[in-house]
């Protein structure tokens, strides 16, 4: 008789279903933190072997570099150590010069500081902690050394070290060991995005899509967009495979930009069109909209891998080289009918043509991931997640500030801990500055802090003196600094986690020689803390990133970027202004993570830009590509109205008012009409005709934009406007 207590057969599959799901979610979360404790300790008994003067800077190097996947810590120990080195050289150069005279190198020290934190917040991704440490090397080094400069050199060395010691155990640990590589997260999310995209567009295409869920979905892609080129950026760290599929995965990303734009704009124009009541113009487009959808697909399946979309592109391919003829034999059979809208016909045809070569694009890179070399591997459109200028010279400032006045502190009191609070300052500011939120990241820190300082001090004069040797060491730091590990795995406790982990080691791991002083214990605490709360104050009162100005800042920035689509050299503007309009708006986004109201209109205004912007660049290339003959010169009445309409448009996004709408869709209506009187007074050959027509329907989606009702630009649409009606 079986044991009623030992698992039947049927039993056995939902066992190793639980399983499977503990090892895709906790599972990882353990490893980690083995992985984690065992980088730790494995830096912290090398540098005691080698006898470093201070073996806790390369555990505390561990805990700032550890990351789950390998490429992360090889993307984040790559510019740890480039940062460490010039660190090193600015500090050896500061000490050279002003080590005689304290106030002057702790006021060197403090712009230094600002720059390099400056130059963390302006990189959001690995090199920030290139910036970051360049930063924290040279206070770490200046200011004991600067006491000393007769050892400043040796010192220095020793440090730098310490540090590299640090950076190559983490990096050996998380390749070695259950590497989990961020590569094989990247196939997951290409499948998925893709396939996510095109069930978006199918049911779009139907009419079952709705404002709020559009929103939904748009801030969806962007963060996916901005969380992609991360992913990116790490895996190339990982192995030659991820290194020769760098450039189509970021060629990947920029199409999916693209495309996804472009079918907003179709989609948006299409519900413009059925809200004016042009009923004849969506009828004439459904046929090619129903027609769309299952090309996207395989049979009967969704596409999934990069063989699928590889007949996804053949499909898209033969729909694209058709449709042109299709919608021209549309069109001239509804030219016969009086008074159809031929223009709204235009441009949503052309939109929709723009929209299956840009999803052709897509699916060729997508199938191109199939091989390991590719021809579209080469020259690429990269995504560059830059800070907001203005944003990135706040955080510098501010840290410049704290420094400086945490620097006068010190001198002023003569506190002999002084030197670990202005020490710590600088971290914790370029720490904080590259969040989305540092007030909240300095706040957390300081509360993990404190922690660390009560665990630290149980550990240091509680456990230390009844211990001997480096495997019961190892024991007694294992439930301390599990504890900080498993914050750092919850999005929410992540700050707890970093000051928890990061200043236990600062103060409690122990050196070669422990020395036990409560007092000198209690004044490194108070030291660490009060930066930590210095940090968080000074973020909360000097030009807080909640503060309406400079959200308002960030706005018109992204706002702007129509002007940059309108004047940047065309063979780049496409890709610098997609990736910088997106990525703005995913920095107010962030930014606004508490006001549903103003992340909805700060969507908004990304959808106005993108749209009007697209339309502009599409513009200037039809432009661009007219013949070199006098009826197209720039000096013809039609081109300067043109123009003009241009001009009129960056004026309106740069400072939006009602008298600057008028004046952009009054320059637009002009333009509309005088580019239909060209085209009907010199009859030109059939390619230029068409040419033509396409401006037209660029110029035309752009009216059809600023007269939208749901865009933010219909705030500043007055009752005094002129009659907007295009010419027929």
């Amino acid at each position: 008789m079986a044991d009623p207590a030992s698992p039947t057969p049927r039993s056995l599959p939902a066992l190793q279903a639980a399983f499977l799901d503990w090892a895709r979610t906790d599972g990882l979360t353990w490893i980690y933190l083995f992985k984690a404790l065992a980088a730790a300790f494995l830096a912290l008994g090398i540098a005691m072997r080698l006898d470093l003067p201070q073996p806790r800077t390369a555990m505390t190097t561990v805990f700032i570099v550890m990351q789950p996947q390998s490429g992360a810590i090889l993307a984040k120990s790559f510019y740890r150590i480039g940062g460490t080195l010039v660190g090193l050289v600015a500090t050896l150069a500061l000490i050279a010069v002003f080590a005689p005279q304290r106030e002057l190198f702790l006021g060197a020290l403090a712009l230094w500081t600002g720059i390099c934190t400056a130059g963390a917040a302006r990189n959001r991704n690995f090199r920030s902690y290139g910036f970051l440490l360049a930063g924290y090397t040279a206070a770490l080094i200046g200011i004991p050394a600067a006491q000393h400069p007769d050892g400043a050199f040796l010192s220095a060395l020793t440090r730098v070290a310490e540090v590299s010691l640090g950076v190559l155990c983490a990096g050996f640990v998380g390749a070695l060991v259950f590497p989990q590589q961020a590569t094989l997260q990247m196939r997951t999310t290409v499948r998925a995005r893709f396939s996510a995209f095109v069930e978006y567009v199918a049911a779009a295409l139907s009419g079952y899509v709705d404002r709020p869920q559009i929103e939904r979905q748009n801030a969806r892609f962007l963060a996916e967009i901005v969380g992609f080129e991360a992913m990116r950026s790490i895996a190339v760290f990982e192995g030659p495979e991820s290194r020769g599929r760098s450039g189509r995965l970021a060629r990947l990303n920029s199409e999916f930009m693209t495309a996804s734009t472009r079918f907003h704009a179709l989609h948006q124009l299409m519900n413009r069109l059925r809200g004016a009541g042009a009923t004849e113009a969506v009828n004439a487009l459904e046929p090619y909209f129903k027609e769309l959808a299952p090309l996207l697909h395989s049979p009967g399946e969704p596409v999934l891998t990069a063989l699928d979309a590889a007949g996804s592109a053949t499909k898209l391919e033969a729909f694209k080289a058709a449709l042109p003829r299709r919608v021209r034999e549309a069109r001239a059979v509804l030219a016969a009918q009086p008074d159809f809208p031929l223009l709204d016909f235009d441009t949503a045809s052309e939109l929709l043509y723009r929209f299956v070569d840009d999803m052709h694009a897509y699916a060729l890179t997508y199938a191109s991931l199939a091989a390991t070399t590719h021809e579209r591997e080469r020259t690429p459109e990269r995504y560059e997640p830059k800070t907001n200028a203005v944003l990135t010279a706040v955080a510098g400032i501010r840290g410049a500030i704290v420094m400086a006045a945490l620097s006068v502190f010190w001198v002023t009191s003569a506190w002999p801990n002084g030197s670990l609070l202005v020490l710590n300052a600088a971290a914790v500011c370029a720490l904080a500055s590259s969040s989305p939120r540092p007030t909240r990241m300095a706040s957390q820190m300081a509360a993990g802090t404190v922690l660390a300082v009560i665990v630290g001090f149980i550990v240091v004069f509680g456990a230390y003196p009844h211990i001997d040797g480096f495997p019961l060491l190892c024991a007694v730091l294992t439930p301390a600094l599990a504890i900080g590990i498993f914050m750092t795995t919850r999005a929410k406790l992540a700050g707890y986690g970093a000051g928890y982990c990061i200043f236990f080691c600062v103060l409690a791991a122990p050196d070669n020689l422990v020395h036990y002083d409560p007092a000198g214990y209690a004044n490194d605490a108070l030291a660490v803390v009060l930066s930590m709360l210095a940090s968080a104050v000074a973020f909360a009162v000097l030009l807080p990133p909640s503060t309406p100005w400079l959200r308002g800042h960030l706005l018109s920035d992204l706002r702007r970027q129509v002007i940059l689509a309108c004047k940047a050299p065309l063979a780049t503007a496409r890709g610098r202004f997609e990736s910088r309009a997106r990525d703005l708006a995913f920095q107010a986004h962030a930014l606004m993570e508490q006001e549903p109201a103003e992340q909805r209109d700060a969507l908004a205004w990304l959808i106005a830009v993108l749209e009007v912007g697209h339309a502009v660049i599409d513009l200037r290339r039809e432009l661009a590509g007219l013949p070199s003959d006098a009826r197209y010169a720039r000096t013809m009445p039609w081109r300067r109205s043109i123009a003009q309409s241009a001009k009129t448009l960056t004026a309106l996004f740069a400072r939006p008012s009602d008298a600057r709408f008028d004046a952009a869709l009054a320059a637009n209506h002009d333009a509309i009409a005088a580019a239909q009187q060209a085209l009907a007074a010199f009859a030109p050959p059939r390619e230029d005709r068409h040419r033509m027509q396409r401006i037209l329907s660029y110029l035309h989606f752009v009216r059809t934009a600023l007269i939208d009702p749901n865009s933010p630009l219909s705030r500043y649409a007055g009752a005094a406007r002129r009659d907007t009606a295009a010419p027929a």
